[in-house]
């Protein structure tokens, strides 16, 4: 029979898809496996069902002998060496689409909790500082009427849109190619006019060669004072150390993160600043997504032993 490993634990519904048709062992530790604890359990696998913190470059693949698949638990896999996995036959999967709802509204979640400083006036509150109403406690900023920018106009990006619209603001996007779409009420725009022109910057992009720290100290320097980024794409779409600097100089209003540059690390001087809220990457955190997502993963491996193109394959 077949033999499946699961890195980490994900929705009974899916192992038992799995377990109907091979033998499955699941990662049962709390933890990430170490690099040496994926070197020796991809040598005994037909099949993997990986995460995207797990990282599959040339070492693991070398060792992947009779692995066929690397079915990743994530719509990202910039964890996967994918020009030598292709090269020696292995897929590489993800999970498109399932999580673009639960992503989108993280997105505007943030938006609007570092518009209203939702998470300091809890603290506020919390910390026995509220002793009396005040004309100019903790003001924020209005949505309606003012500018977001959204960088990446795929699923997520348009998702993000169409909410957006319901809060009156008025949507600019970047994105490598047009994308049409009256119902958006979108205006395509350069880089730098939607860095100029934005109040509020919500980044939707893949992490590749052309987006790594696509946010630096130019871009910094383009947008507007009183700025608010949000990134829930990948952390290194950011210089973080830069992001960090500007934030201290009190040029942007504030920033919501998800995701940091080497997560799981989140810098303490990021963590303390009042104006960011950190996050601990849950973009896709809902029982719905989450479900979807193993489903996925599930069958992409299915798909896989059983002969067939795995329908999400990356390459």
């Amino acid at each position: 029979m077949k033999k499946v490993y699961v890195t980490r634990m994900i929705d009974e519904e899916a192992i038992d898809l799995l377990k109907k048709k091979y033998e499955v062992d699941i990662n049962l530790k709390g933890r990430d496996l170490t690099k040496d604890e994926l070197l020796n359990i991809v040598m005994n696998y037909d099949a993997v069902l990986t995460m995207l913190s797990n990282k599959i470059d040339k070492e693991v693949i070398d060792k992947s002998k009779n692995v066929k698949i690397f079915a990743d638990y994530s719509v990202g896999y910039n964890n996967f060496d994918v020009d030598y996995a292709k090269e020696k036959g292995i897929y590489l999967t993800n999970t498109p689409d399932v999580l673009t709802n639960a992503t989108a509204d993280l997105a505007l979640s943030l938006l609007l909790a570092v518009s209203r400083r939702i998470v300091e006036s809890d603290a506020y509150v919390s910390d026995g500082k509220f002793k009396e109403w005040k004309p100019k406690l903790l003001l924020g900023k209005e949505l309606y009427g003012k500018t977001l920018g959204i960088v990446g106009f795929g699923r997520i990006g348009q998702a993000v849109a169409k909410r957006a619209n319901g809060f009156g603001l008025n949507i600019i996007y970047y994105n490598r190619t047009r994308k049409e779409d009256k119902e958006l009420n979108s205006k395509y725009v350069d880089f730098d006019t939607l860095l100029k022109e934005s109040d509020f910057i919500s980044i939707h992009t893949p992490l590749n060669k052309e987006t790594y720290h696509l946010f630096s100290k130019r871009e910094f320097e383009l947008m507007k004072d009183d700025a608010v980024l949000i990134n829930t794409s990948r952390g290194a779409v950011i210089d973080e150390e830069g992001l960090i600097r500007v934030l201290k100089t009190g040029k942007l209003f504030g920033a919501g993160l998800d995701v940091y540059e080497n997560e799981p690390i989140v810098p303490n001087e990021l963590i303390n600043l009042e104006n960011v809220i950190t996050l601990p990457h849950i973009g896709s955190a809902t029982n719905e997504a989450r479900k979807a997502m193993a489903i996925i993963a599930a069958n992409n491996i299915i798909q896989a032993l059983e002969g067939e193109m795995p329908e999400n394959s990356v390459y």
